[in-house]
């Protein structure tokens, strides 16, 4: 259901909510529909404030461009795919379920890649020649190169899921790592506010504006190999453990943090999506739950009050510190419902227990009128970094 208030500029602010919002979030989305030049803004079912920013919006401008607006993250996203087997194969013998997650721990390690698998040099659209600044090259042949395969930290996560069919699919959420924070801050120290009231914006089309955007594009480019990289590896595992192989072409990929020139009602516009997944009419996406619930792979509606986007996932309700603080192995156990983890981690991840985020399906509830839901999997076998 949609939901509308306005800001104290006059802007109207469309929301699609679960349930009446935080003070601090309304207060932090008030100021970003005061920001100069915002035109359009849509908040998702699974909004809540990350720092200063929220996630879980979409925003529009005329020209000007807001990197806090896409945060650090640049082209933070899903993939999935389906094996040719069953999900259960991998949980009917407790001897291959750990044989899984130990080898993973091994093949998509969360900080830097497994040992053999770094590339020498990035090449083609990843090629470091192709950033807009010698700094940042000097980066991508270090950094970007030793992290491309890796998964990183937080909520990030290779899942193992079985659709209505009992098929076998794998997720995997992972963005462009360091590399997009140094993206991200280089622009930021470029930036500044156009008013006291908005944040450090750059204009779309001079140089430093298109500058920022071609290196949006390339860490788009690089989240997207470096998931593909995790999905090759974890293929490698299935095939070694039980015998499957990925469909290639049951490959859906989509990410949610990312800037764009897009058309919307006749006008082009600067679309920023921070936490808010491309839904635009047949457009393919996922939504996941959180570790111990369902995830959804959808279908776009292209509603245009939400410019056309939905949310990315099931949004967090507490903090991570108040979570750990909360929060405890033993209870990330019980709510983790029979789905397979390395249990020897648990207690460096309890901030991301299935209790810090919204109810999956309130969510999806939410947002009838943005997404389609086309299949539902349950969580089999998580992996994650710590």
């Amino acid at each position: 259901m949609s939901h509308t208030f306005d800001s104290t500029a006059g802007l109207p602010i469309h929301g699609w909510l679960t349930g009446p919002l935080p003070a601090d979030v309304v207060r932090s989305l008030e100021r970003l529909g005061r920001a100069a030049d915002v035109c359009r803004m849509a908040v998702m079912p699974d909004v809540h404030r990350a720092g200063e920013a929220c996630v879980g919006v979409a925003l529009a401008t005329g020209g000007l461009v807001y990197p806090a607006a896409v945060g650090g993250d640049i082209g933070c996203g899903m993939t999935a795919v389906r094996f040719d087997v069953p999900g259960a194969a991998l949980t009917r013998d407790p001897r291959v379920t750990s044989l899984l997650l130990d080898r993973l721990a091994r093949a998509v390690p969360p900080l830097k890649a497994a040992a053999g698998t770094v590339p020498e040099r990035l090449e083609g659209a990843l090629a470091p020649e192709n950033l807009s600044d010698a700094k940042l090259a000097r980066a991508a042949a270090r950094e970007g190169r030793w992290q491309l395969g890796s998964l990183g930290r937080g909520n990030h996560f290779l899942e193992f899921q079985a659709d209505e069919l009992g098929n076998l699919w794998a997720m995997v959420h992972s963005g462009s790592r360091g590399m997009g924070q140094l993206i991200t801050a280089w622009h930021l120290a470029r930036a500044t506010p156009p008013d006291d009231e908005s944040p450090p914006a750059l204009e779309a089309t001079n140089a430093s504006g298109q500058a920022y955007l071609a290196d949006v594009a390339w860490a788009r480019a690089w989240a997207r190999a470096n998931r593909a990289r995790i999905v090759a590896a974890a293929a490698g595992v299935i095939a070694e453990l039980v015998g499957g192989a990925a469909e290639d072409q049951s490959l859906i990929d989509c990410d949610h943090n990312h800037v764009a020139l897009e058309i919307h009602d006749g006008r082009e516009v600067v679309v920023h999506r921070k936490g808010a997944l491309p839904a635009d009419d047949g457009q393919p996406g996922m939504i996941p739950g959180s570790m111990g619930t369902a995830s959804f792979h959808t279908i776009g509606r292209g509603h245009a009050d939400a410019l056309r986007s939905s949310s990315h996932g099931a949004g967090r309700v507490l903090p991570r510190g108040a979570a750990a603080a909360k929060i405890d192995a033993r209870r990330l156990l019980r709510e983790m419902h029979g789905v397979h983890f390395d249990t020897r981690r648990a207690n460096r991840i309890v901030d991301e227990a299935p209790s810090v985020y919204r109810d999956i399906r309130a969510v999806m509830r939410a947002q009838r009128d943005l997404t389609a839901i086309c299949r539902e999997l349950k969580p089999l076998v998580s992996h994650k970094g710590s």
